[in-house]
């Protein structure tokens, strides 16, 4: 017993494919400023949100008494202007998550004298899994429907 295998059909799956090139890129760079807002979210709510260990400072202009976070926790919002200069920027093939505060690199790694209050690469390990499974939908919903194209005869 033979049976003889052949496609019909795969020369337009081929030219479809070539196009769903071109019509996949705004969908993917679309689904990664989403990731970078879903970043930029995490982050800010790492610092305005959970318990913070740190010691307690008495502030002025307004007084106030401020609980700092320890050394490996989120940094502790007391002004609102870290939160406030977490920005998602469109590079056109790529996007951009910053923090723009002026001391944001010395909170997130840390210096000679303090040590690192990590906030915006945690947001990114929370946030990756979620922005790939978002990517992967896309493609993989585009190359179903080219498969459409394709019979197995």
């Amino acid at each position: 017993m033979q049976f003889t295998i052949s496609v019909q059909g795969l020369e337009e799956a081929l030219t479809a494919l070539k196009k769903a090139e071109t019509d996949l890129k705004q969908p993917i760079l679309d689904t990664l400023k989403g990731g970078a807002q879903l970043i930029r979210s995490e982050a800010i709510t790492s610092i305005q949100s959970g318990s913070k260990t740190g010691r307690i400072y008495k502030k002025y202009n307004p007084t106030r008494e401020h609980r700092a976070s320890a050394p490996g926790e989120a940094p502790a919002s007391d002004t609102g202007n870290l939160v406030s200069n977490i920005m998602v920027e469109d590079k056109g093939e790529s996007v951009e998550v910053q923090s723009k505060a002026e001391y944001s690199k010395y909170l997130e790694y840390g210096t000679s004298k303090m040590e690192a209050r990590p906030y915006m690469f945690p947001a990114y390990e929370k946030s990756r899994e979620k922005i790939v499974e978002a990517v992967f939908k896309k493609i993989a919903t585009t190359l179903e429907n080219l498969a459409k194209w394709v019979i197995i005869v």
